[in-house]
C-alpha cells in the first residue's frame, strides 16, 4: 500500500512519514527497504511496543515531523493523515494546498469499499457513509459547528496542530478511544475550525475522496462500533462536555453524535414491540380468537411511524445511489436492519466499557482488523 500511494499521489513535494512498533520487525523491513530508495519516505519507530492506541501512534509521528523538519532545514506546511490500508486520490493534495490557504483544516470524504462477499455487514458501512459524508458534515459545515475529523483524508496545518499540542501537552490524547472525533473538536475550539470539501475530479466526475475496506463480520463491525460508541456518545462526553455557551448548532451536533444510547434504547424497544406483536398475534390465531384492532390515535400513529421510516429508508437509499448506483442502493433497506442489529450488540459491549472506566480502568483499544486492496485502479 505505501508503494501503491507514492504512485498514485500526484504533487511535486511531500514526504510520507510511516510510524512503526519496535516489536514490528517484519514492517519495519519493509518500510526500510522502500526508505532506502525513495527519499520520501521516512521510517519513524515508537517508544513502546505495540499495540498502543491509535493517537499514541499519531503522537510519535508528530515528533518525527519535527524531526524531519530539522533534518531537511524547512517548515512543513500541513500534515495529512491517512491509515496504512487506505487507498488515497492522485489529486488530494493539491485539493489540500488549493484550501490550506483560506482553512487551517480540511477534511474529504472517506468512501467504502464494497465487498461482494459482505453484502450486508461491510456494505452497511457504505450507506452511513454515503449519507454521513453528502449530508450530515456539509451541514455541520455551513452550521459552523465543529466537525469531527475522521482520522483519514484529513489536512491540518501545522501551526494549528501545535496550538492543540501546546494546550494538551500533546495534539493527540493517548488515552483517547476515538481521538480523530475529538481532534476535530479539540481544533475548533482553538479557533481552527475544519472545512469539509465535497471536490470532483470534473463536473459530475469522480469524487475526491479516500477509499477503504471495513469490517467484513459482524464480531469485527461490533468492536469498532463499541469503541465509536465509548469514545464519542459516553466517555467523549464527560472529556469533551460543550462547545461555547451561544453555539447553538455546535450543541445541536454534539447532541446528534451522542444520541446513540438512546437511539439504542429506542431501537430495542421497537425490536420488542414487533415480537411481542407477532407474539400475539400468533396466539390469537391459534385459539381463534379475534384480535383487538388499534383504536383510531394508536393507528394514526403506527401509521406516521410507518411513513417517517420509509421516508428515512428513501433518503439513505437516495444517497448511497448517488455515491454507488442504483444497485447498491437496494441493498440499503435490508442493511438498515443489519446496521440497527449490530448498533444494538455494541452498545452492551460499549456500557461494559464506560462502566470499566468510571471503576478507574485503562481504556483498551479495540484494533480493527482491516484488508488490503489488491486490485487498485
Amino acid at each position: 500500500m505505501l508503494r501503491t500511494t507514492l504512485a498514485r499521489l500526484d504533487h511535486p513535494d511531500f514526504i510520507i512519514i510511516v510510524g512503526c512498533y519496535p516489536n514490528d520487525r517484519a514492517t519495519i523491513a519493509v518500510v526500510a527497504d522502500i526508505a532506502a530508495h525513495d527519499r520520501r519516505v521516512r521510517l519513524t519507530i515508537g517508544r513502546r511496543h505495540g499495540p498502543t492506541t491509535k493517537a499514541d501512534c499519531l503522537n510519535t509521528l508528530w515528533r518525527a515531523v519535527a524531526a524531519a523538519d530539522a533534518c531537511d532545514r524547512r517548515r512543513s506546511d500541513a500534515i495529512v493523515l491517512h491509515d496504512a490500508e487506505d487507498v488515497v486520490h492522485p489529486a488530494e493534495l493539491r485539493i489540500f494546498d488549493a484550501l490550506l490557504d483560506r482553512h487551517a483544516v480540511v477534511q474529504i470524504p472517506v468512501l467504502p469499499l464494497a465487498r461482494r462477499d459482505s453484502r450486508l455487514v461491510s456494505g452497511h458501512y457504505l450507506d452511513e457513509f454515503a449519507e454521513a459524508h453528502s449530508k450530515q458534515l456539509p451541514v455541520r459545515t455551513l452550521l459552523r459547528a465543529a466537525v469531527p475529523l475522521a482520522g483519514v483524508g484529513c489536512a491540518i496545518r501545522v501551526e494549528a496542530l501545535a496550538r492543540v499540542a501546546a494546550d494538551h501537552r500533546a495534539p493527540f490524547d493517548p488515552t483517547s478511544l476515538t481521538e480523530d472525533y475529538e481532534l476535530g473538536l479539540r481544533l475548533a475550539s482553538v479557533g481552527a475550525a475544519a472545512h469539509f470539501a465535497r471536490v470532483r475530479e470534473t463536473r459530475g466526475g469522480t469524487l475526491i475522496a479516500v477509499r477503504e475496506y471495513f469490517p467484513a463480520t459482524i464480531a469485527e463491525a461490533v468492536r469498532q462500533k463499541a469503541r465509536w460508541m465509548t469514545g464519542i456518545a459516553l466517555a467523549g462526553w464527560d472529556r469533551l462536555g460543550w462547545g461555547r455557551l451561544r453555539d447553538i448548532g455546535d450543541h445541536w451536533m454534539r447532541l446528534h453524535d451522542r444520541r446513540a444510547p438512546l437511539a439504542v434504547i429506542t431501537l430495542a424497544t421497537g425490536y420488542v414491540a414487533i415480537v411481542g406483536w407477532a407474539g400475539s398475534a400468533a396466539g390469537h390465531l391459534i385459539l381463534g380468537s379475534a384480535v383487538t384492532p388499534p383504536g383510531p390515535t394508536t393507528a394514526l400513529l403506527l401509521l406516521a411511524n410507518a411513513a417517517l421510516l420509509a421516508w428515512r429508508a428513501a433518503v439513505r437509499a437516495g444517497f448511497t445511489a448517488a455515491a454507488y448506483g442504483w444497485r447498491e442502493a437496494l441493498w440499503s433497506p435490508p442493511r438498515m436492519i443489519v446496521g440497527n442489529i449490530i448498533a444494538l450488540l455494541a452498545a452492551r459491549r460499549a456500557a461494559a466499557r464506560y462502566a470499566a472506566i468510571l471503576a478507574g480502568r485503562t481504556p483498551q483499544w479495540d484494533k480493527t482488523a482491516h484488508a488490503f486492496p489488491t486490485d487498485i485502479g
